[in-house]
């Protein structure tokens, strides 16, 4: 080795374990004479106390095989038998000298008995029928009886710890993980700490013989797993102790899961929440916005009354009375003024289409028919009189001998036939339309209907205007179904559908109205070119 390093300028070098400590310690004036050396991974005892040079440093471990014993019979104090397991090498043979050793200065009060010099297979048996209240203490073990090897702590203590029917204690942290409870272990991990800091200070420049050796405690280390596996509780263990290989709780291994599920249901709470609240905001203003239509539609009626009153009862009577006026002073005008004559009858003329359109104007503000006779007969003057005024073809047939709807009813359905009709007129070029009035399955069903135009109906509900928003409202109050069906070139057909107990009842405001003209129902239903036709339902 001398010779296969020659030539190369060594700094320093390490030797972890007894056989390098030996091995440099044996041959320091001709190995590498001038090289610190910095050791770890070793016992005093187990390198025969031999005397180290000024070129060695480094640290001491320390086998406390009393204090694991401790340990041992604080967890398990019903313990009355331990048994030292150690193999047939001679490192196990000096580990088992360390051990003994340890018990020597660190007496107990319990039988120890020593499983040393077996075949592997002998051990095995012996561990599984070990009697009761007994522990195990596990030296090392790289070779049995016969010369078989092992490897210490990965084949040998795993197959010793699953045999066994006692709870099985160590020396080492290597033992850790592979079948020990725990103990006071040497702790290799902080030899490998202690020596780079060593091999740092020689680096910088600081002489091995100002670096003192150190003499590196055991530490107490145990595996939870082994504690759970013979059922060992955690409040004996000593002060200060290392517990390994803890399993996470549920908490630890799913805290974040919880904490961000916990986060989006918060968050889903909030929005629904939120949405909740939009929600009752948005019926709120709905209900506002209902209540505001009806009492519009009321007021609405209200002033249609008003108006039909004071045209009838005012203005058609001064216009009547300004044509009795023309016409007696007609009679005093002499014969021979035959043009004054023509003048005043023609002024009589005007003032009785006056007074005659006074009198449609009252009775499309306000139907008496509708209101002393019902639905039918009123629908029926309307399309009478729209006939008439409109030069407009419209066909009305009904069912007969139905009970009579409530006011309110009959007046939203009336209206819906006066809008409905105009629209008709004014946008669909139809030479005629019809009008409905049936039932189906004792729902009173309203259709207004024309082959004319058309029109695309979504394109109509996004410009909505007043004329379809005005019988979509009434139709509301009533709790009536509206439908509007059009395509362009294929006409339009309007459905107004109103349940059986809406019939007698509605919430819309009442329009309590009052009669309007001294018309009788004769005078009403005259002239008109509608044609009506029955249906017995």
């Amino acid at each position: 080795m001398v010779e296969k390093y020659r030539g190369r300028t060594i700094d320093v070098i390490v030797a972890m374990g007894s056989r390098p400590i030996k091995f440099t310690s044996h041959f320091a004036s001709t190995f590498f004479p001038d090289v610190p050396v910095v050791f770890g991974g070793g016992t005093e005892e187990q390198v025969g106390n031999l005397p180290l040079s000024s070129r060695f440093t480094g640290s001491w471990m320390k086998i406390e095989a009393g204090k694991t014993l401790d340990a041992a019979l604080k967890l398990v104090p019903q313990t009355r038998h331990v048994v030292i397991v150690s193999g047939n090498s001679a490192y196990d043979k000096s580990v088992n000298a360390d051990v003994r050793a340890s018990f020597l200065s660190h007496p107990a009060t319990v039988d120890i008995t020593y499983l040393t010099g077996l075949t592997m297979a002998d051990l095995l048996e012996r561990v599984r029928h070990l009697p009761r209240r007994t522990v195990i203490l596990y030296a090392s073990f790289f070779r049995d009886a016969t010369g078989n090897e092992f490897v210490n702590a990965t084949t040998a203590l795993p197959m010793i710890s699953e045999a066994a029917n006692a709870p099985v204690f160590g020396i080492a942290d290597t033992y850790l993980g592979h079948g020990i409870v725990g103990g006071c272990v040497l702790d290799f991990a902080e030899q490998g700490t202690i020596a780079s800091k060593i091999v740092l200070e020689i680096l910088r420049g600081k002489n091995p013989r100002d670096i003192p050796i150190q003499i590196s405690p055991s530490v107490y280390m145990f595996d939870w797993k082994q504690l759970k596996r013979w059922g060992l509780s955690e409040r004996n263990l000593p002060p200060s102790s290392i517990v390994l290989f803890r399993e996470a709780s549920l908490w630890q291994r799913a805290r974040w899961i919880i904490v961000t599920s916990a986060l989006v249901i918060l968050s889903l709470a909030s929005l629904t929440a939120y949405l909740l609240f939009n929600l009752r905001q948005l019926r709120l203003a709905r209900d506002e916005q209902f209540r505001l239509s009806g009492m519009l539609i009321n007021a609405q009626e209200e002033e249609r009354k008003r108006l039909a009153s004071e045209l009838h009862d005012d203005f058609s009577q001064r216009l009547a009375l300004l044509s009795l006026g023309l016409e007696t002073a007609a009679e005093l005008v002499p014969p021979s003024a035959q043009e004054a004559n023509e003048q005043l009858h023609e002024l009589i003329d005007s003032a009785s289409e006056l007074g005659a359109d006074l009198h449609t104007l009252s009775h499309r503000l306000h139907s008496a028919t509708l209101e002393r006779l019902g639905l039918v007969p009123g629908i029926g003057a309307f399309c009478k009189e729209f006939s008439a005024q409109q030069g407009f073809h419209v066909v009305f047939t009904h069912d007969d001998g139905r009970p009579q709807v409530s006011p309110d009813v009959a007046l939203c359905l009336f209206r819906i036939v006066q809008e409905g009709l105009r629209n008709v007129k004014k946008h669909s070029n139809a030479l005629q339309a019809r009008v409905a009035l049936d039932y189906v399955d004792e729902d009173l069903h309203l259709s207004i209907s024309d082959e004319g135009t058309g029109f695309d109906v979504q394109d109509a509900a996004q410009r909505q205007g007043l004329g379809l928003f005005s019988m979509e409202e009434r139709a509301r109050l009533i709790g009536a179904r509206f439908k509007i069906h059009s395509e362009p070139q294929k006409g339009t057909h309007i459905d107004v559908w109103v349940r059986q107990e809406q019939q007698a009842k509605t919430e819309s405001p009442k329009v309590n109205a009052q009669p309007v003209g001294r018309e009788s129902p004769h005078e009403l239903l005259e002239n008109g070119q509608c044609q009506t036709s029955v249906h017995k339902s």
